[in-house]
C-alpha cells in the first residue's frame, strides 16, 4: 500500500487550528484588538473585569451587567480553608508557577464542573477561576516566606486587591492602574501555545479547572512565560546604561537569544510593549538610581534597532513587563503567574468558544520509524 504524502509543519507555524472571533493580531502592522477594539486603548480606558466580559461574552458590558459580573467575582475571591492547608504542605522552593497549577487543578474536586455543556456550571466555573487566581498567587508568595495568607478586601478593585494580598497595603491609584492595564495587555494574544493546549484540553470536555491547570502548565515553559524574569535579570546583569551597547553586542555576535526581542507574530514593534514603555516612565520618573532598569533597557532597545531591525526583531510585551513589575516590588517569580491572572480570560473565553462547535482535536503525524520488524526473544537480544 502507497504511503500517503505528508509535509510537517514544525510548531504548525501558519496553520490554522480553529476560527475565532476573540482577539486579532496584525503582526506586520503592531495591531492587537480584542473583539475588534484596539488593546490599548481598553488597556487605558476600561478594567480588567470589564475586558474579560468582553472576551467572555462578546460584547462590553451594560453597568448592570458589569456590576453583577464584579460583585460575583469579589464573592468569590476566598479559598477554602483545605486548599489554603493544601498549600502549606506544598515544598516552599516550589515555584509560584507550580503552586498555581496544583491550586488550580484541585479546585475542580471543590467545585464539581464536569457538566460542562451546562450554562450556569460554565459561568460559575469562570467567576471562581478568574475570582481566585490573584488569591492564590498573594497566598503562595506569603506562605512560601513563613507569612499567613491576607483575606481578600472586597472593598477594593480586582487590581488593587491582588496588590492588597500581597503587600498587605493599599497602592495608589497609579500603582493600581498600571497593574489593572498589566491584566487587560495580558488577557488574550489568538493561538499562542498555552490557549491551543486550553482548547485541545477543552476539545474533550474536561472540566474548566482541568482545562486551566493544562494551561498554566503551558505557560511556565521558558519559550511562553517567564520571558520577563529573563529580561529583568540580563538588565541586572548588564547593571548601567553604558555597559548596555558591549553586553548586546557581544550576544549579537555569539548568535545568542536577546530575551524579550522578537516574537514569533511580530515583525514590528508589539504594541503592548509601547503601552507599558509609555507607563514605564511615569513609573520611574522620581528613580535617579544609576541601575535604573528602564534607562538600561531603552539603551539596550536602541542597539537592538540598530543591529537587528533589518531581521525584523523587535522588543514584545515581556520585554517592558518585567521592568514595571519589578519597579512595584513585585518579586521576579511572581511575574508570570501575574501574566497567568490575566490571560485565565482568554483561556476561558476560547474555552467556551470550543464548546460551542466542538470537536475533539486528533492531528496525524508523519511516521519516520521502522516497519515490519521481527520480534527477537530476549535470550538472543544483543545488549
Amino acid at each position: 500500500m502507497e504511503e500517503k504524502q505528508m509535509e510537517v509543519v514544525p510548531g504548525l507555524a501558519g496553520i490554522p487550528a480553529a476560527e475565532s472571533s476573540i482577539s486579532y493580531v496584525d503582526g506586520e502592522k503592531g495591531i492587537l484588538e480584542y473583539r475588534g477594539i484596539p488593546v490599548e486603548v481598553l488597556a487605558e480606558k476600561s478594567t480588567f473585569l470589564e475586558v474579560a466580559y468582553l472576551l467572555l461574552f462578546g460584547k462590553l458590558p451594560a453597568e448592570s451587567e458589569y456590576n453583577k459580573f464584579n460583585s460575583d467575582i469579589t464573592y468569590h475571591t476566598r479559598l477554602k480553608v483545605k486548599i489554603l492547608r493544601m498549600m502549606e504542605f506544598l515544598p516552599e522552593n516550589g515555584h509560584p508557577m507550580e503552586y498555581l497549577q496544583c491550586v488550580a487543578a484541585a479546585m475542580g474536586m471543590y467545585y464539581p464542573a464536569r457538566d460542562v455543556m451546562n450554562e450556569e456550571t460554565r459561568y460559575w466555573s469562570v467567576v471562581r477561576l478568574i475570582a481566585k487566581m490573584p488569591t492564590i498567587v498573594a497566598a503562595c508568595e506569603r506562605l512560601r516566606h513563613g507569612d499567613a495568607p491576607i483575606q481578600p478586601n472586597n472593598a477594593l478593585s480586582f487590581a488593587a486587591n491582588f496588590y492588597y494580598m500581597l503587600f498587605e497595603k493599599v497602592p495608589d491609584a497609579f500603582t493600581e492602574k498600571i497593574l489593572d492595564a498589566m491584566l487587560i495587555l495580558h488577557a488574550d494574544h489568538t493561538m499562542n501555545a498555552s490557549t491551543f493546549s486550553a482548547r485541545v484540553v477543552g476539545s474533550t470536555l474536561a472540566d474548566p479547572y482541568t482545562v486551566v491547570s493544562s494551561a498554566i502548565g503551558t505557560l511556565s515553559g521558558p519559550l511562553h512565560g517567564g520571558a520577563n524574569e529573563e529580561v529583568v535579570r540580563m538588565l541586572r546583569e548588564i547593571g548601567a546604561k553604558e555597559n548596555a551597547r558591549p553586553y548586546i553586542e557581544k550576544m549579537i555576535e555569539r548568535h545568542e537569544k536577546i530575551m524579550g526581542v522578537g516574537h514569533r507574530v511580530y515583525k514590528t514593534k508589539d504594541p503592548r510593549a509601547i503601552f507599558l514603555q509609555s507607563y514605564s516612565h511615569q513609573l520611574f520618573k522620581n528613580n535617579t538610581k544609576r541601575g535604573n532598569l528602564l534607562e538600561i533597557a531603552e539603551e539596550v532597545e536602541k542597539v537592538v534597532n540598530e543591529k537587528l531591525a533589518i531581521k525584523k526583531l523587535y522588543p514584545n510585551v515581556d520585554f517592558y513587563s518585567g521592568i514595571v513589575l519589578q519597579e512595584l516590588g513585585v518579586p521576579t517569580d511572581l511575574f508570570t503567574p501575574i501574566f497567568a491572572m490575566g490571560r485565565v480570560a482568554g483561556w476561558l473565553a476560547h474555552w467556551l468558544e470550543q464548546l460551542k462547535t466542538n470537536r475533539i482535536y486528533r492531528p496525524d503525524q508523519k511516521y519516520t520509524g521502522l516497519r515490519n520488524q521481527r520480534y527477537v526473544p530476549m535470550e538472543k537480544r544483543k545488549g
